[in-house]
């Protein structure tokens, strides 16, 4: 028996929380700064008002902050109206270009009916529960923001399991507001499954996972590729099933997490971020009316689940990334990868060997990518660490264009990346304290050992304590200073060899206050969740000065940890005895090395905080997947697994199980029988607490009689006519004669009218240049007469299968509609019922 490995699925979408905070520091390119701009929480995007040049910067939780020389100032608070757990919140900011407009665009998770934000894993879209909005808001003149300013443009978009929320939005310069929407984990009908089975992108009548574009004031651009009949407005709520949104721009996204326009061409010119499933990250090229072909394909592959096995080619219809990285190789030499902000590097704003370049972050590697108009990929800014860059931009409407960029690491932080050039550039300053609160007199070690300089000069620190007592200057990281009674800000400075000082970096110091401590009760230690269970956040704190804490000082925070990155799940909320239920995992691929990590912050009367963590660990069992004859082919959430073949789960996790028609390389096919458990053919398969094995049986389907059957087809090579297709020997083939051209046929006269359901294509010794590229097959009664293609696909492997709804027919003729530089071969034609 083989263990079945999979790979570890990125992050889903970010709005995510660090682990822990990062000890790397940003390593940016000779000649380029990168500096810390404000903390922000959580920033989850950001961009410039044309009036003013305002920095205003959307956090995950629900805030709207303007940042000025470091200086954050709220504007707008939707905490109250929003959904932030797992995945959800505010998801992206855009303001208008118009400057006398003073307007806004957000895009967040607005609460539904029932106030606790329901997700879903696999059933329909709960009751209540909460949609992602469009909406712009308005700035008053004295720079704050009425909430009664809000216009809702789009509003109605599922988020069930509350990931792939995508939710970027900018303004073009056609003058459009473009959207970008996810698929939501999983269906909102519940009918297809969660991860790799999602197909809600594919309706057309819903606006989850595609780029929207609508005017400023929620109307549709008559340029919009949907038009007329068979499509329906779908701004307040999905339009009846077989119709598109006139909305709809381009389909077919997964998690189009953000995306960025091309300031230098022409017209309206942008690229998305895809972020991927569990092998490729993609960076699509965006065309009206294209379909990126999520969840049938992932990145420029079929979604086969394996980086070497690409699947079937390209359809029609559909469009393939023009980049794409795998997560083996993707952050280098480490697993991992997950696409984040992304930004074109304006003309004339760096060196000229960077103009036409695309930038891109990778949260999972903290990394910022540089793709070169070749698209040759090099990395820019390295070091940011795991759970790290969000959100890319470079300023407008204002004289200084860097580079900005958005980071969740070390609580949230906004950062700019400048280019100096050959100039001497400024340090950055780095303060700790040790211990930073106790009982009076408090003797502290201050450290400005994280200081660094983009140069690598010796630094110097200049130290301000801020009790009164003389500042200090020292050529070494460290001092100590003892404190009196009392709250007091220490602060330190460094300056380069070339005289430039950095901007300060402070610490505050509470002499004769006690921290706090803390201690988590429930979950009891040890304990482990299942998918569904009823659990409670309980704990206690004590202060030295003020007692017993009460519930009101005690904040929750739970994250689920996977693998280096992390995703928000709960809160911060307030209180004590908080309910909550076990997780499913993200995927199956997540449940192998994900947890939740719940953290208890207990916080005194004079605002001193402790938080204590403790890991909460899921219920992993071994669920293996077996077939009866072993080696056939069964479906995990949509993924092809071979049995038998055994995966890890967590116990009450629902795994959709299915059966697909497959043949063997002898070309016999084989059909659905049974499974083990009772299911149906395709059902959902609940993790029990223990090991666990399910069988699925399957039969080999006899083809029909081929009694008087004949064979024709619209050329041949000397000796390798059609007939050769149809002798029973895999061994002799019939070949096209010339190279593969569209419309080259062959047909079969199966001599009586039958009922078909299946027609398999055995290329048997034939190079894969001999297979067909694409082609139909169609069915007739006189073969005279032929109805619409039954099928369509293209013969990437020896025996390739066509199936379709039972028809009676006669004749089945399969055309080449594909043009290649080889030969056409088919070493045997069958069908069967």
């Amino acid at each position: 028996m083989r263990r079945w490995i999979l790979v570890s699925m990125p992050l889903l979408l970010l709005a995510l929380i660090p682990a822990s905070p990062r000890a790397e520091a940003a390593v940016a390119p000779p000649g380029f700064t990168d500096e810390v701009v404000a903390q922000v929480d959580a920033p989850v995007g950001m961009d410039w008002l044309p009036a003013g040049g305002w920095m205003l910067v959307a956090t995950q939780r629900g805030l709207v902050q303007h940042v000025e020389d470091g200086a954050v100032t709220t504007l707008l608070d939707l905490g109250p109206k929003i959904c932030t757990n797992v995945e959800r919140g505010i998801a992206g900011i855009a303001t208008d270009p118009d400057p006398a407009s003073r307007a806004f665009y957000l895009y967040y998770t607005a609460k539904g009916s029932d106030p606790s934000c329901p997700t879903t894993a696999g059933e329909p879209n709960p009751p209540g529960a909460p949609r992602n909005r469009v909406s712009r808001f308005v700035l008053r003149a004295d720079g704050t923001v009425d909430p009664a300013s809000e216009t809702v443009l789009l509003d109605g978009i599922y988020s069930p399991a509350g990931y792939h929320n995508a939710g970027d939005l900018h303004v073009g310069k056609d003058g459009y507001l473009y959207v970008t929407t996810g698929d939501g984990g999983c269906d909102y009908r519940g009918d297809s499954g969660c991860g790799g089975a999602n197909d809600a992108s594919r309706d057309r009548n819903v606006l989850n996972g595609k780029v929207l574009r609508i005017t400023r004031t929620g109307g549709i651009p008559p340029e919009n590729p949907f038009h007329g009949s068979g499509t329906a407005r779908c701004q307040f709520a999905p339009a009846p099933a077989g119709t598109t949104c006139q909305e709809a721009f381009a389909v077919g996204f997964r998690n189009p997490f953000r995306f960025a326009f091309d300031p230098d061409a022409a017209g309206t010119s942008f690229r998305v971020n895809d972020v991927g499933q569990n092998v490729w990250e993609e960076i699509d090229q965006v065309s009206k009316g294209a379909d990126y072909g999520w969840p049938i394909r992932e990145g420029h592959c079929a979604q086969t689940g394996s980086e070497t096995d690409c699947g079937a080619p390209l359809s029609a219809g559909l469009t393939n990334p023009i980049y794409d990285y795998p997560h083996s190789t993707g952050c280098g030499s480490s697993s991992g990868g997950s696409i984040t902000g992304g930004a074109y590097v304006p003309r004339g704003v760096w060196p000229a060997e960077y103009d036409g370049s695309y930038l891109f972050a990778d949260y999972v590697c903290g990394t910022i990518f540089r793709l070169s108009p070749s698209l040759t990929r090099t990395g820019l800014v390295t070091g940011l660490g795991a759970s790290s860059a969000v959100d890319l931009a470079f300023s407008r409407y204002t004289p200084q264009r860097g580079l900005y960029y958005t980071s969740y690491a070390k609580g949230g932080e906004v950062h700019r990346i400048d280019y100096t050039g050959s100039a001497n550039r400024t340090p950055s300053a780095a303060l700790a304290a040790q211990p930073s609160s106790g009982a009076a007199p408090l003797a502290t070690a201050l450290s400005g050992a994280g200081s660094t300089d983009p140069d690598g000069d010796p630094l110097t620190y200049l130290w301000s304590f801020g009790d009164g007592s003389p500042a200090a200057t020292t050529t070494t990281a460290a001092i100590g200073h003892t404190y009196a009674a009392g709250t007091w800000t220490a602060t330190v400075r460094v300056r380069d060899a070339g005289g430039l000082v950095s901007a300060p970096a402070t610490v505050t110091i509470r002499s004769g206050d006690d921290a706090p401590r803390a201690t988590i009760t429930g979950p009891a230690a040890g304990t482990l969740f299942t998918v569904g269970g009823s659990y409670r956040l309980s704990g206690s704190a004590t202060d030295a000065q003020d007692g017993t804490l009460p519930a009101a000082s005690l904040s929750w925070t739970v994250i689920r940890v996977h693998g280096n990155h992390t995703h928000p799940f709960l809160g911060p909320v307030t209180g004590n005895d908080i309910a909550f239920t076990g997780p499913a995992p993200e995927d199956l691929a997540a449940a192998a090395n994900s947890y939740l990590r719940i953290a208890l912050t207990a916080t005194d009367k004079q605002g001193l905080a402790t938080t204590v963590t403790r890991d909460f660990r899921p219920l992993q069992v071994p669920v293996t997947l077996a077939t009866s004859p072993a080696g056939r082919t069964v479906t995990a959430n949509g993924l092809p697994v071979t049995g038998p073949a055994t995966m890890t789960s967590w116990a009450g996790y629902g795994i959709t199980l299915g059966v697909p028609p497959q043949t063997d390389s002898a070309a016999t096919l084989w059909g659905y029988s049974s499974w083990s458990d009772g299911g149906a053919q395709t059902h959902a398969f609940t993790t029990p607490s223990s090991q666990a094995t399910v069988t699925a049986t399957l039969t080999a389907r006899p083809p029909l009689d081929r009694a008087g059957w004949t064979v024709s087809a619209s050329g041949s090579a000397p000796g390798e006519g059609p007939g050769l297709a149809l002798d029973g020997d895999p061994a002799t083939r019939w070949t096209s004669g010339t190279a593969m051209a569209a419309g080259q046929w062959v047909q079969l006269d199966l001599g009586r009218s039958l009922a078909i359901r299946h027609v398999v294509l055995n290329a048997g010794a034939a190079s894969p240049g001999d297979y067909p590229r694409g082609y139909t097959v169609s069915l007739s009664a006189d073969g005279v007469t032929w109805g619409a293609p039954v099928a369509t696909g293209a013969g990437t492997e020896q025996v390739t299968r066509a199936t379709f709804a039972t028809q009676t027919a006669r004749y089945v003729r399969i055309t080449e509609t594909a043009a290649a530089p080889n030969w056409w071969s088919i070493a045997e034609v069958n069908a069967f019922s």
